[in-house]
């Protein structure tokens, strides 16, 4: 008889660190147990995905990238961000285009039209193969971040992957500035993982606004979408929103106003793959406002947390949408520095199943620090929502966007943050939380440095930064939430003033998922073997 011990465990184990997504019970265990018995472990692979930046000759674009160091994960890996892959043809194998009667090109014989089209078929893979390998950015070791730039139109979507030590808790920022013209300001982006469904609340077909999607496929083979848009009224017809092709390694914008003849200043944009998986952000730009990028709102849920409005917006519109056929009445609350507030008349606001629901609420944070906290009320079914914040008055104004977000429940970093650029927003709205902040060393040099806050409940704080000691170039931001059980909610705001224009973007910290918990085996499984 010979025995074969297959490492079950083992394999279970590296799975789910690989994947940074499973976590696995025992059936039927009660929960306790499975939490004894379960350890952390890092992730051992993450895939990011960042849209072309602009398509403007005027845009600068800086990216950043970085890697906290998460216990147990080595230094170990790698980390690479890289130009989607684009088909070129050599130019050298290229015929002037006449031919004989039977098609053939002058001079060419049979052996010679097959040895060409083999040579451009190899010219053309090679070419692939090329730009799918120079990579754009390469990031350092864990705990340091390392920067990149480009500029004018012709920046290509990224595709990044992020192996072994690199990978827990890795981040990749996109900010770029436009000077003039169309969505001018400062336009950022946290470049997202790739999934199968995006909700965007706030997207518009307004005269004024030109909204792209941009749908970024990391993978071998094509992926398919659906884009549906849900307006006042409920779902708006389009004409090409259904079984869209991404090719694999691409980047596809797709105009909004294309895709449906409604003009309506407050959409709902539901990205649905039916095949493969992308990534997916929009890009709103606005004759008058400026421009940004609007990130994908969390999951639909019946408490939503929008984190750090800043404290000198002179305009704030709040879009909401709720999936499904059930209407959704939601308690509408500002978490301000001395703790939850109700806005004037809009204590409570009815969301219609099925349809998009907006309200201004003026310059709320009135020269404060503060979050918007949606709660149900009376059972109410779960809903998407994001925020449009003004800056500014008058012909000076900018404007950027805020999503619904998750908490960061262990730990979450964001990255090209400046000396005096940089605003944290923390807020806890259901109880008192400790939160520990880390600032890197910097892009150029400098020391890192940590600072711990008590948040209490129902508040938000703009928190003093512990700006890197000597620091040169830009630097990460690593926020933990050292209050287990409390809910801990963040975004950083930065600012660029151009021409006395008020320039800023927004970013939302969500839990980075560096770890994954598995559970450990009790005994050792074996399969006997004749």
């Amino acid at each position: 008889m010979n025995r074969t011990t297959l490492s079950l465990i083992a394999a279970t184990v590296a799975l789910a660190a690989v994947t940074g997504f499973a976590t696995l019970n025992e059936p039927d265990a009660p929960a306790a147990d499975t939490a004894e018995a379960a350890a952390v472990l890092p992730v051992e692979r993450t895939g990011l995905l960042c849209p072309a930046p602009s398509a403007s000759d005027l845009a600068e674009t800086t990216y950043t990238s970085f890697t906290p160091v998460t216990k147990g994960a080595g230094s170990d890996g790698s980390a690479q961000l890289q130009a989607a892959p684009r088909e070129s043809t050599d130019p050298a194998t290229e015929d002037d285009g006449k031919t004989t009667e039977d098609g053939t090109p002058t001079g060419d014989t049979d052996a010679d039209k097959a040895a060409d089209d083999k040579a451009a078929d190899d010219n053309a893979a090679d070419d692939k193969k090329t730009a799918a390998a120079k990579p754009v950015l390469t990031p350092k070791a864990p705990g340091t971040p390392v920067t990149g730039e480009t500029s004018g139109a012709d920046g290509p979507a990224l595709v990044g992957t992020a192996e072994g030590g690199f990978a827990p808790g890795w981040t990749v920022q996109q900010t770029t500035q436009v000077t003039a013209g169309n969505g001018r300001g400062l336009l950022g982006v946290t470049c997202t993982a790739p999934d199968t469904e995006f909700w965007f609340p706030g997207v518009s077909t307004a005269a004024d606004r030109t909204d792209y999607v941009h749908l970024t496929n990391p993978d071998d083979s094509a992926a398919v979408a659906d884009i549906e848009l849900y307006g006042k009224d409920g779902a708006v017809a389009t004409t090409v929103g259904e079984g869209l092709t991404i090719p694999a390694h691409s980047s596809e914008p797709i105009l909004l106003s294309t895709l449906t003849g409604e003009k309506q200043d407050d959409l709902t944009v539901h990205v649905n793959v039916r095949s493969g998986r992308v990534g997916a952000a929009v890009q709103a730009l606005d004759d008058k406002l400026g421009g940004d990028w609007l990130a994908a709102s969390t999951d639909p849920a019946g408490t939503l947390v929008v984190p750090g409005i800043p404290k000198d917006a002179t305009a704030v519109r709040l879009v909401v949408f709720a999936p499904g056929d059930a209407d959704a009445d939601l308690k509408v609350q500002l978490a301000s520095p001395t703790g939850l507030i109700t806005p004037a008349g809009q204590e409570t606001l009815h969301v219609k199943g099925g349809m998009t629901t907006a309200v201004d609420l003026g310059d709320v944070t009135r020269g404060e620090a503060g979050s918007l906290v949606l709660t149900p009320a009376d059972g109410s079914a779960p809903v998407v929502a994001a925020v449009r914040v003004v800056r500014g008055k008058g012909d000076k104004q900018e404007s950027a966007f805020i999503p619904a977000t998750g908490p960061v429940v262990a730990r979450a970093s964001v990255v090209g943050n400046g000396a005096k650029d940089t605003t944290l927003s923390l807020t806890a709205p259901t109880g008192t939380a400790k939160v520990k902040v880390t600032a890197s060393a910097g892009t150029g040099g400098g020391t890192a440095a940590s600072k711990t806050y008590t948040i209490g409940q129902g508040t938000t704080q703009d928190v003093q930064l512990p700006v890197p000691a000597g620091l040169k170039g830009t630097y990460a931001l690593t926020v933990e939430n050292l209050s287990a059980g409390t809910p801990v909610y963040a975004s950083r705001t930065l600012t660029a003033t151009n021409g006395g224009i008020p320039g800023f973007t927004v970013q939302t910290l969500p839990d980075d998922r560096g770890t994954v918990a598995v559970p450990e085996a009790d005994e050792d499984l074996t399969v006997l073997q004749k």
